[in-house]
């Protein structure tokens, strides 16, 4: 499994807000009346939370702001890229379902990689959130948090948009493919 960064170093820190910064204000129309001063702060406030985002980073998630949280005083990333991170990508669903692969077993798998990385899988909710934002996963696809009763059965569920239309979708939670990944949600 892929180490995933715990601590940043200070240039790593720099780089990263760097980066964020340009993608939030290229991209306003995800977090309209959001102030990145704001968010800045909470960001340095949070070094766990930059953690969890340089990893959602580097592999390939182009993590941004998609909103805020009132109750919460919590701002909300998401996976913004246009595919499935490709860092993310041939991995089952859980534990679980890539220990019972007898052969090919994928190298990781999305709740696990999710949790060590300090983030929580896209709920389908979240998912079609995210859609309304923009086009995701035209040519790939991102597993979702699965409901207990349908894992319980031994499948779970992944989302992708095809033909202008986002698309909920069943697998065995065992399988895992070049263009399957997970898309992630924080909250700082």
């Amino acid at each position: 499994m892929t180490e995933m960064t715990k601590e940043l170093t200070t240039e790593q820190r720099e780089e990263l807000i760097q980066t964020l910064k340009a993608r939030f204000e290229k991209n306003m129309d995800r977090h309209e009346g959001l102030e990145w001063e704001k968010v800045q702060a909470k960001l340095e406030a949070a070094p766990e939370k930059m953690a969890s985002l340089y990893n959602m980073e580097e592999t390939g998630g182009e993590p941004d702001v998609v909103g805020y949280d009132e109750q919460a005083g919590a701002y909300i990333f998401y996976d913004c890229c246009a595919e499935s991170p490709k860092g993310r990508r041939k991995v089952c669903y859980d534990r679980q379902a890539q220990e019972s692969r007898k052969k090919n077993k994928p190298e990781n798998n999305a709740e696990d990689m999710a949790t060590s990385m300090g983030v929580e899988l896209l709920t389908e909710e979240q998912y079609r959130k995210l859609q309304q934002l923009g086009e995701f996963d035209k040519k790939t696809s991102s597993w979702v948090q699965t409901p207990a009763n349908i894992r319980k059965l031994g499948g779970a569920l992944f989302c992708d948009r095809r033909y202008d239309t986002v698309f909920l979708y069943h697998n065995g939670a065992e399988s895992y493919y070049s263009a399957r990944g997970f898309r992630g949600s924080l909250r700082v």
